[in-house]
């Protein structure tokens, strides 16, 4: 099984359903999640916030930690991961939001190092945000970033 499918799985045996905001990933994360069979029994719908001021308008990031911290930081991510749980309702939010931020490269714009990640999932029982700081070119940190959420959402929806 891969992490996608392993996280689909989980959300399926509980029953709850998710929403998807990515920055850095692009809609990577939404693309393995819907390429496991079965996972429209949870997936409502994923949001790529690439642009900042997206991130407020329409995940509802808090426009003064936007203007003091910047995209990448692990408040976002969570907000992120929170706001978007609202912003795919269908009639009720997603049980589960899961965001990706970070510095793909090859340069940052704003001075923290390329390869630095935060990652959040939150549930009707926790919100939990990690930080990384991977290796590799643009692909590979990009790749990295989404297993990493992934992995988060497994192990935080696996009974």
């Amino acid at each position: 099984m891969t992490r996608a499918s392993d996280a689909v799985d989980a959300l399926t045996r509980r029953g709850w359903t998710l929403g998807v905001a990515e920055s850095l990933t692009g809609g990577a994360v939404a693309a393995e999640l819907v390429s496991v069979p079965g996972a429209s029994a949870v997936l409502w719908g994923a949001v790529v916030a690439y642009a900042t001021p997206v991130k407020h308008s329409l995940l509802g990031v808090d426009e003064a930690l936007l203007a003091a911290h910047g995209p990448v930081h692990p408040r976002v991510a969570l907000q992120m991961a929170d706001g978007v749980r609202r912003t795919v309702a269908v009639g009720q939010p997603a049980d589960v939001g899961i965001a990706t931020t970070g510095i793909a490269g090859p340069n940052s714009p704003d001075g923290q190092p390329v390869g630095t990640v935060h990652v959040a999932v939150v549930t009707p029982e926790c919100s939990v945000s990690e930080s990384f700081r991977f290796d590799g070119d643009r692909a590979r940190i990009r790749a990295s970033s989404a297993n990493a959420v992934l992995s988060l959402l497994h192990r935080l929806t696996w009974e």
